[in-house]
């Protein structure tokens, strides 16, 4: 499967350890023969307990950390940036959103809306920067500024190097890196005349240890913490924070797809994944939720850490501490 054919906002998803002999793919894949081995488990009454993913939160959060700031989001149609937006709103934030996918798009904001938040979508395709100054012009003129950024969207691609077309690299680089630039160049513009702001950059713990076969999107994700270092130093005498975040895999629609899983059924998923995640996540040896990636965001959005800036921050269950 060609992540490229369609590309997605993301739902990041990083993938391993970086000594693991064996792929994510091969590991949860293994075609209809994972799907096989995770319903087989769960007949016989395997339990995965800690390897499973935990329920996401259902509790509303009392706190209102981000009443009446305004948070622009990319990506945000599925997986973390949903995720994001979801908690945003439920703090109070004005959320303005964008993804390529208009029926999901739609989806979101009435979700939203339905428990009482305020979200607008908007459809953009980071990669265009036309598209990009638009979304940054829609958020403004919903809401009258930009308070916070979550530049959260991506995809990925597994495959040899020597095996990458010019197109497909380009893709990769386009989305994941270049759609940031193009994000942050007209988001801070508006912070600037605002007197300040917040950006959080969605990374992923490949910038720190990647594999083979993830080339394009481990350079993508390392560049992107140079960009957040350096946008850091130049704003933050303008009182504009900069941050990366460093997710490890994450248990969401993209991360299905790549494992070539996406129509299995969910017990099988779950328990294959789960078996995956016992020797590729050696600390807590289970898979992100999204919604726990999108809260940690969320505190490094919020205004609890004011002297955090230029930082890279990982949240990979362990992944990238076990040494080579």
């Amino acid at each position: 499967m060609n992540e490229t054919d369609q590309p997605t906002e993301l739902a990041h998803e990083s993938a391993h350890a970086p000594n693991a002999p064996i792929s994510r793919r091969a590991l949860l894949v293994g075609g209809a023969g994972a799907a096989a081995v995770g319903v087989a488990g769960l007949a016989a009454g395997i339990t995965v307990g800690a390897h499973e993913v935990p329920p996401a939160p259902t509790s509303v959060s009392s706190r209102q950390r981000f009443a009446h700031k305004v948070v622009m989001i990319t990506g945000a149609t599925s997986g973390i940036g949903r995720a994001a937006a979801v908690a945003f709103a439920r703090e109070g934030a004005h959320v303005a959103f964008c993804g390529r996918r208009e029926a999901l798009g739609a989806e979101v904001e009435q979700s939203i809306q339905a428990n009482g938040g305020t979200a607008r979508y908007f459809r953009a395709d980071v990669r265009l920067e036309a598209q990009m100054k638009g979304f940054a012009d829609f958020t403004v003129a919903q809401f009258g500024r930009i308070d916070i950024a979550l530049n959260n969207a991506g995809i990925t691609l597994e495959k040899s190097l020597h095996e990458y077309s010019a197109g497909e690299w380009d893709d990769v680089l386009s989305t994941n890196l270049r759609g940031v630039f193009f994000a942050m160049k007209y988001q801070i513009p508006v912070m600037l005349a605002g007197n300040g702001g917040t950006i959080v950059v969605t990374s992923s713990s490949n910038a720190i240890a990647t594999q083979a076969k993830r080339g394009a999107y481990a350079a993508s994700k390392r560049g992107l913490v140079a960009l957040v270092q350096a946008a850091a130093l130049e704003y933050g005498p303008h009182n504009i924070r900069v941050n990366a975040m460093l997710p490890g895999t994450t248990d969401t629609a993209l991360v299905r797809r790549v494992a070539g899983m996406e129509n299995v059924p969910d017990a099988a998923w779950h328990a294959a994944a789960a078996e995956w995640a016992k020797s590729h996540v050696p600390g807590l040896g289970r898979m992100a939720n999204p919604e726990e990636i999108a809260e940690f965001a969320l505190s490094l959005a919020s205004d609890e850490y004011p002297f955090l800036t230029g930082a890279e921050l990982v949240i990979d269950g362990g992944k990238t501490a076990q040494g080579g």
